[in-house]
């Protein structure tokens, strides 16, 4: 019987010491993961373990489905792990889509800028994630966690449950780079890009985990975008564009026009002025209009509402801000349990200001306008 339980002890540590070796980032990685004080929706990790954007680019993953059974195969190493996204379109193809403001302008006090944003959608849990990759740029990154198979009912309360944490990586819906360098992403709905050249496909959130590894300039950034296909996920039934800011203050809206197979249109900061701004409506002049429009917005998310509120708040400001004052312009637009036409309601899931030249990230979870959270680089 000693012999025994000798040997069944010795096969434990055995498994325990394969199991280490193998999933050894992965651990690691999952043990970093906590609660941000006692806000039981709002989450932070390190990510320690290894990943190869040249390898989801060379395998053309374009859509949710793709990316996650990608992140599987790579964090599963063959078990029957499962990750599942919220975000799937209804039986009329139509997205329950997250409305979004960004913005750039200039520091008051002290060079550089602020980059702000506000992520509107229904009360999801939040992930930052910071990662430091052996052959990219560090970056803090932050992740609706809905899109990795999370939910108010469902949190990573234990190591087993944290595994679909692990897909964070692969999908941020905004985030900074250790050059400056942010980015986020705002809805479209009925404009998912499927641009369809030789060129390799990358999805809707790799293109923003390429620019923040790879880039420290809006110029690099439009550079890489130029050498892949951006492919929204049809099946999701919405589109985006993008924000790109650096630290020297260049900023660009990169947009698909849907009436030019997808190609890549680019909306720059007005020579001159101080400050950018983008909700959930196109800014190309083609496209752009004053008055809400379905065919180029969305009118639901009071997306022109908002550009002319925080637009005017910048413009007052010559685009020059205090960091209370880059809160207050968000808060001018964040929503509280905004009714929706589905009947369901939207709130503002977490209020951004990211400092380009301190590289630091200052959040405010669900109008929690008292308690700020800040996350840092250096």
């Amino acid at each position: 019987m000693k012999k025994f339980l000798k040997i069944l002890l010795l096969l434990v540590l055995v498994l325990l010491l394969a199991v280490t070796l193998l999933w050894q980032g992965e651990v690691r990685t999952l043990s970093t993961l906590k609660q941000v004080g006692d806000n039981p929706y709002l989450y932070t990790m390190v990510y320690c373990a290894s990943y190869d954007l040249d390898d989801v680019i060379e395998k053309d993953v374009d859509t949710n489905a793709e990316l996650l059974n990608y992140v599987i195969s790579r964090v599963g190493k063959g078990l029957p792990i499962k990750i599942e996204s919220s975000q799937v379109a209804d039986e009329k193809g139509e997205l329950k889509t997250f409305s979004c403001t960004s913005f750039q302008a200039r520091k008051a006090e002290g060079e550089g800028y602020w980059y702000g944003r506000n992520y509107d959608y229904f009360k999801n849990p939040t992930l930052v994630t910071i990662s430091h990759p052996k052959n990219g740029y560090a970056s803090i990154g932050v992740s609706d966690m809905s899109h990795i198979g999370y939910g108010l009912e469902k949190l990573p309360t234990s190591f087993l449950k944290r595994i679909n944490c692990m897909a964070a990586i692969y999908a941020p819906v905004d985030g900074i780079n250790e050059k400056g360098l942010c980015t986020s992403i705002m809805a479209l709905p009925h404009q998912a890009s499927r641009q369809d050249t030789p060129r390799h496909d990358v999805g809707t959130s790799m293109i923003m985990r390429l620019w923040l590894d790879r880039c420290a300039t809006v110029e690099e950034a439009l550079a890489l975008l130029e050498t892949v296909d951006v492919r929204h996920d049809v099946i999701v039934g919405t589109g985006y564009h993008y924000m790109i800011a650096d630290a020297t203050g260049h900023c660009v809206v990169v947009e698909f026009d849907k009436d030019d197979e997808w190609k890549t249109v680019l909306v720059r900061k007005p020579a001159g002025q101080d400050y950018m701004l983008v909700t959930n409506h196109l800014l190309n002049p083609k496209h752009f209009t004053t008055e809400p429009d379905p065919s180029v917005g969305n009118p639901n998310s009071r997306s022109w509402w908002r550009y002319e509120t925080a637009g005017a708040y910048l413009a007052a400001h010559k685009g020059i801000l205090t960091f209370e004052q880059a809160q207050e312009c968000l808060s001018q637009v964040h929503w509280v349990d905004l009714p929706l036409p589905s009947g369901q309601v939207e709130d503002t899931q977490y209020s951004n200001v990211y400092d380009q030249q301190n590289l630091t990230l200052s959040l405010r979870n669900w109008n929690d306008y008292g308690t700020t959270h800040t996350f840092s680089l250096k």
